[in-house]
This record gives structure tokens, sequence and C-alpha cells, in this order.
């Protein structure tokens, strides 16, 4: 699977090297039944004798060199599993009227703060620990306290990538195991193998229901995520996709993000505005289509090796056609990439999304690839690299937008 600290860009300094402070990239990797899963952290300024750290994990790693990794199989990182942790309670129990100006539905398989249960399950007023919303019946509603990852075999890697002359200047202590796994990681597989609850209600409603080819009619030449994010998509396309591919860009745009594939065989983009992708130089062909009017994708059946998504899958409100459609697109074998990051125009998101944790995202996208019926699905999380200096919000943001990632195969 990608690994987007693999190969260091600083050089490296001498081993003997007094080394109060390093930049670390995690990768946690880890199964659940429906597919592989990857976090990747970067953290920098991490302090070996005086942050919180898994195991004796800090001390190695202030021992080895820039470049180098530290494994830790098994990695003790949350509370293993307590059966007493799933409680089950009354469905009156959720204060549906917590939120103020709304009112707040619990779904089966969704995430929520635990003051949405206080007084119940020793929860108190207030608590923000997240909980899940495990099976829910006319009689009873199962909360899961439990911490998403309990009970996973999980494998955690360090790697090195900078070493630093001085500590930290401020008297903080990082605590590095719950930077790792609070509210985030675990949360995209099923409850226990049961599919969440995405799709009720009005789920793939938007905020302004007017027609896309009204907001798409002049064209956007603005990138829509940072340059760091795009380069790492840039990257992952790359690893995915074989040389010689015929690659499918779809909701493309003026800009693709196959920059780095080996010779792909060739190139469509399908989009919403003629002019973005006539400015399009990696395409090879192009074609305007509306996938909210009109799902089904007019490309001939079994004609593409790969088909990427790029910042644009919260878009679609028949998610689950288009998916279908992008299957019967695919040669067996071929490959089905969506990435996304926590930036969208919300209203034109489908009313489910913008409520999901991140996480959760790529628990609906998951979702989508099981019920379309692929096979061999990963997901990815990328989070923490430092923001571009010369980007527009380099002075507000500290960080570059995350990179979220799920894919799989054509059976």
């Amino acid at each position: 699977m990608y690994d987007p600290f693999a190969c260091p860009e600083r050089a490296p300094t001498a081993m003997g090297t007094p080394r109060p402070a390093l930049d670390v990239g995690f990768t946690l990797d880890w199964s659940s039944a429906e597919a592989r899963h990857r976090e990747c952290l970067f953290l920098p300024w991490l302090m070996p004798a005086h942050d919180v750290w898994p195991d004796a994990i800090g001390s190695q790693l202030a021992g080895v060199d820039v470049g180098e990794a530290v494994d830790v199989p098994g990695a003790p990182l949350v509370p293993g599993w307590d059966p007493a942790g799933e409680v089950e309670l009354p469905p009156a129990a959720f204060n549906r009227r917590l939120r103020r100006h709304r009112v707040v539905e619990p779904r089966a398989g969704r995430f929520y703060p635990r003051a949405f249960i206080a007084g119940h399950a020793g929860v108190e007023a207030g608590d923000r620990e997240l909980f899940r919303v495990g099976a829910l019946e006319d009689a009873r509603l199962v909360a899961d306290l439990n911490h998403p990852l309990a009970g996973v075999d999980l494998q955690l890697r360090a790697r090195v990538l900078a070493c630093r002359e001085q500590g930290r200047d401020d008297d903080r202590v990082v605590d590095v195991t719950q930077m790792l796994t609070a509210r985030g990681p675990g949360m995209q597989a099923r409850w226990h193998g049961r599919p969440t609850d995405f799709w009720s209600g009005d789920a793939c409603e938007r905020e302004d229901p007017a027609p896309d080819r009204e907001f798409y009619a002049g064209p956007r030449m603005v990138h829509h995520l940072d340059a760091t994010a795009r380069a790492r998509i840039a990257e992952l396309y790359a690893t995915l996709i074989p040389q010689g591919a015929r690659v499918l860009d779809l909701m493309s745009s003026w800009a693709s993000h196959l920059d780095r594939l080996q010779s792909p065989g060739a190139v469509t983009g399908l989009g919403m505005n003629h002019e973005e992708l006539a400015a399009n130089e990696t395409l090879d062909q192009a074609l305007v289509h509306d996938l909210n009017r009109q799902p089904a994708i007019p490309l001939p059946p079994a004609s593409f090796d790969a088909v990427v998504c790029t910042a644009s899958v919260e878009y679609l409100t028949h998610p689950q056609a288009v998916f279908a459609s992008v299957r019967e697109l695919l040669r067996p074998g071929g490959v089905f990439v969506v990435t996304f990051s926590d930036r969208c125009f919300p209203t034109k998101a489908i009313a489910v999304w913008e409520p999901l944790y991140d996480f959760e995202r790529m628990g609906l996208v998951l979702d989508l690839f099981l019920r379309a019926g692929f096979d061999d699905l990963s997901t990815l999380s990328l989070r923490g690299l430092p923001r571009p200096p010369d980007d527009p919000y380099a002075g507000r943001l500290d960080y570059a937008d995350p990179v979220f990632a799920v894919w799989g195969r054509c059976p």
C-alpha cells in the first residue's frame, strides 16, 4: 500500500548527533471485515525524552537515523474491547433535541458525542467523547462506548523524517498515542459487519437544489486543494494505476492529478464545464456530462483500466447508481480510486456528508464500493503534513489539507 513517508526529503544527520526533537511519520495498518486500512500521520517536533509515547518507541527512535523506521506489531494503542461497553438503552435515551434549532435523529452505525446519551451508561452532560449507535430498533438502542479500534490488531510503524538540533520552545507534552487514535481511525469500518445507515431519509438532498448546469456554467480555474494534498493524491494514483492504463478522470475539470502516471494509454475526462476540460492538458478525450441528471456514464463497458474521482464524490445525488456504472466501465481487475478532503461547496454536497466525521465519510464511500460489488478494498488517511509556505492559507492554517482515499477493484 502507498506509504507517503517511505522517502524522506531531508538529508540524514550523522549517527551520534544529539537529537532532542524529531519529525516522525507514523503509519498505522489494520484490517476490518470489509477492507485493509492505513492511517498516516505526520507529527513534527516530537521529543523522545519528554513526550508520551506508545511502548518504548520514543527511546527507540532516538537511536535511529533519518529514513529508518521502528515497527511495533500488535501496538497497544487503545483499550481492549469490553463487552460491557455495549450498553442497551431505550431509544428515547438519545436526546434528539440536544442541538439548538436542529433535531438529530440517531442512525445505526453512526458516531455522536456521548452528551447525546447523558444520564445513561454513566455519561455526564457535556461529554464530548464519541460513541457509536450500534443496533437501533423500535425497543432498544445499543450504545457502543468502546474505541472503534478496540479489539483490532494494530501494526504501527514510525519513521524518522528529520532531526532537530533543539527541542520545542514550549512546555506542552504531546501524547503521541492520543494523536494517533483520537476521533477518527476505526470509524470507517462497519459495526459488527452491519451496513451503516447512511442513506435513509433525505441523505442525498442538497441545500441548493438548482440544476448543476447553472452552478458550473462558468469555468473555475482554481485549485480546490493545496499543493501538498494534490501532490500526495498524484503519488497515490501513480502507485495504483499501471503503466499503459486507459484512465477515466471522473468529475474532471481544468487540472487532473494524473501527472505522475507512467505512460498512461489514454486519459478521458468527464466533467461539467467545456472550457475547464478544454484547458486540461492531461486529457486525450473530454466529455461534458451531468451525472446528477443521468448517472449512467455514456461510455463503452469494460473500456477502462482505472477510474479516479478527486474531491467530488460528495456532490453525487445518485452515488450508488454512479458507482454501479463505474464498475461496468472497468475491465476485470481495473481499479477505482476515490479521494477527498475536508473541503467542499457545502450547498452542493449531499445532506449526509456535512454532519459526518472525516473517517465516517471514508465509511460512506467504502459502503458505496461494497454496494457496487467491488473487491480488494482499501482505505487511506493522510494528515498532519505542513501547509506549503506559499499557500494563501499558510498564515492561518498549520496543516495541509488532509487526504482520504478509498479504492477497490472490479472482480
